[in-house]
């Protein structure tokens, strides 16, 4: 009987030092870095913008041997973006890319997030709350916006009657374009009336729909900006089926295969392109370097460019991918 009990308590020493092992292996993996796992958590998945970031975050990532689950909403909605994000978080990788979808309804997500010790690189677009991410990636918006004001403003002679056609407030770099936009037009553009704002959701048949009615309230209407990608192919599509194809001048943001097309046969004259390849590629390398000890930039911004169709031939790299 006593030699049972020894053989018994010798057993369950070495169960719990097999354990101990365990536990000190699991902590030293952890300590060393050893979590290689990262997300992308997209605005929308409909959206060539963020399919091409996705193409350049996955390149990164593999560079530098990490692996990476790139997500989005069909929608570009905080209500259905922020499910993804508690979910992420549950799986809790190391580092998150994450565009927001809301300046404010993405932060409690956000910083639980953050809060679970997961870094967080905002790309693209961001929230109010400055102190969530480690780094955020983005391109000039203001800027973009001022300089759809300029293309726009040349465009129909500098005079005329012009609207905005956004997706919805409170989206960080949409917001930027229109301020841009409307304050380039105010202060250089006097004989240039701007129309309200139309929101449209991230919607091509809305933005179609919206313009049209837009042309029978306002016959005199000389040019549009269109704010992000979906919005744009609307607004190409509903000039076109109106017949008014380059009578109505567009000035698009964002240059996908569909808004490229348009350009070439003349729907569309200018884009103000970004580049989210290189977003993603930037979003990864600050992600990974705030996960090794390497210096972390607070504030990146990417380049953009306005594309016309006698430059479109020199500016390629800035035209967004639809796959990787």
């Amino acid at each position: 009987m006593q030699r049972k009990v020894l053989l018994a308590v010798g057993v369950s020493a070495v169960a719990l030092g097999a354990s101990g092992l365990a536990s000190i292996a699991i902590t030293s993996a952890s300590a060393s870095g050893a979590n290689k796992s990262l997300a992308l958590i997209q605005g929308t998945k409909a959206d060539d913008f963020y399919i091409a970031m996705g193409c350049g975050a996955k390149a990164e990532a593999a560079k530098l041997g990490y692996s990476i689950n790139v997500q989005g909403p069909t929608d570009f909605s905080a209500p259905e973006q922020i499910p993804i994000v508690n979910a992420i978080t549950a799986q809790h990788p190391a580092a998150v890319l994450i565009a927001p979808t809301d300046t404010q309804a993405l932060i409690a997500p956000m910083q639980a997030m953050k809060s679970s010790g997961i870094k967080v690189v905002q790309v693209d677009t961001s929230v109010t709350n400055t102190s969530i991410a480690v780094s955020s990636v983005t391109s000039n918006n203001l800027l973009g916006g001022e300089k759809a004001a300029q293309s726009l403003a040349s465009l129909i002679g500098n005079k005329g009657t012009v609207v905005v056609m956004n997706e919805q407030p409170g989206v960080s770099t949409t917001d930027a374009r229109v301020k841009g936009f409307i304050q380039e037009m105010k202060s250089s553009y006097k004989n240039i009336k701007v129309l309200s704002t139309q929101y449209v959701g991230d919607s091509p048949t809305k933005a179609a729909q919206t313009i049209d009615s837009l042309l029978v309230a306002n016959p005199g209407l000389n040019g549009v900006f269109a704010t992000n990608v979906l919005v744009a192919e609307g607004v190409d599509t509903g000039l076109n089926n109106a017949g008014k194809k380059g009578k109505v001048k567009i000035v698009g943001y964002d240059a996908d295969p569909a808004q490229i097309h348009d350009l070439k046969v003349g729907i569309v004259q200018s884009l103000i392109a970004q580049e989210p390849y290189l977003e993603g590629v930037d979003g990864v390398e600050q992600a990974v370097n705030s996960l090794t000890g390497k210096p972390v930039t607070k504030s990146i911004q990417t380049p953009l460019v306005s594309i016309t169709l006698a430059n479109l031939s020199k500016e390629t790299k800035y035209v967004y991918q639809s796959k990787c």
